[in-house]
């Protein structure tokens, strides 16, 4: 069981230290030391995790690996970090990621007021996943896996990567499916063929979502509709909810739209069997220029092959 000063992660939960649970992080809040909040930030096994800096909301902002192997990549360059190792994240202007080899935990020093806020509106976030959760197990692990290669393509296009942009990504692909809470159950999972009215009550999904965070009492969030809003669109117009083509779609619902379709085809769902990776692949290159972006198909297969092909 991983520790810091003798003391686990479950101890300081029953100390009723405010925690918040991600599926790729756990992280506790320890308290102020010198205006800065102190935190353990626990990264899960083959999982990650993405800081770019913002010097007009956190002044300091530092990670200390405490236990684990993690390897960080700036640049494309990527090495292994040393336990100890101080990680200030003001000496970088560029996103620096953090690859879990092993569970490892982070000790986070950070701007505390500004990062108490931020703390507050995570939580707030983390109950709406709980929400979907409950709603289809499915959908919310679907969505996590959907929220990590999206960020995966982004940056393999060499997309900006201030801070604004990577957090509308971040949010609007994880938060894609929101609609679906919207669609009755019966719909939702049915295991046979959908009838024409089913079918438009399914499609609505993306323009319901959209109201969703629109109106989410995270305010910034409504920034991230026009992502769940446009994410079955098609390239060549034929897609919903506004038949919208080419470069009418945002790149960041076109890379959606592609790493959501390779999920939905290689998971198991009541009304079919999963394809293997390789015949999924073989369905995005046939959908290049109809269904799918051909610049974002190209990057995911790039990223799938850096892989070696594992999904999940």
């Amino acid at each position: 069981m991983l520790t810091y000063s003798n003391k686990s992660f479950a101890d300081y939960t029953e100390e009723g230290n405010p925690t918040l649970r991600l599926s790729s992080v756990e992280i506790i809040l320890l308290g102020r030391w010198e205006g800065l909040s102190n935190a353990l930030l626990t990264l899960h096994k083959n999982q990650f995790f993405m800081v770019k800096y913002n010097d007009k909301r956190f002044e300091r902002e530092s990670y200390i690996l405490l236990e684990g192997v993690v390897e960080i990549e700036v640049n494309g360059c990527r090495r292994v970090m040393e336990i100890g190792e101080v990680l200030d994240a003001s000496s970088f202007k560029q996103t620096v990621s953090f690859y879990g080899e092993t569970e490892a935990v982070f000790l986070l020093k950070i701007d505390a007021e500004a990062y108490e806020e931020h703390f507050l509106e995570m939580q707030m976030l983390q109950k709406e996943a709980e929400e979907i959760e409950l709603l289809d197990g499915y959908t919310y692990h679907h969505c996590d896996r959907i929220k990590n290669y999206t960020i995966e393509v982004w940056k393999h296009l060499d997309m900006p990567g201030d801070t604004q942009s990577l957090i509308l990504l971040r949010w609007g692909s994880y938060f894609h499916d929101i609609g679906k809470r919207a669609i009755p159950l019966e719909i939702l999972n049915k295991p046979g063929k959908l009838t024409d009215e089913e079918w438009e009550i399914m499609k609505s999904h993306t323009t319901e979502g959209a109201r969703m965070v629109r109106e989410h009492a995270v305010k910034w969030l409504k920034d991230v509709a026009f992502i769940v809003e446009q994410h079955h669109e098609r390239h060549d117009g034929t897609g919903y909810p506004y038949g919208l083509k080419g470069d009418e779609i945002a790149l960041e619902a076109s890379i959606v739209s592609v790493v959501d379709a390779f999920d939905a085809m290689t998971t198991d769902r009541v009304y079919k069997k999963a394809l293997s990776i390789e015949d999924a692949v073989e369905e995005l290159k046939a959908g290049k220029g109809t269904q799918f972006n051909p610049k974002v198909v190209d990057a995911f297969i790039e990223i799938l092959k850096k892989k070696q092909f594992k999904w999940k």
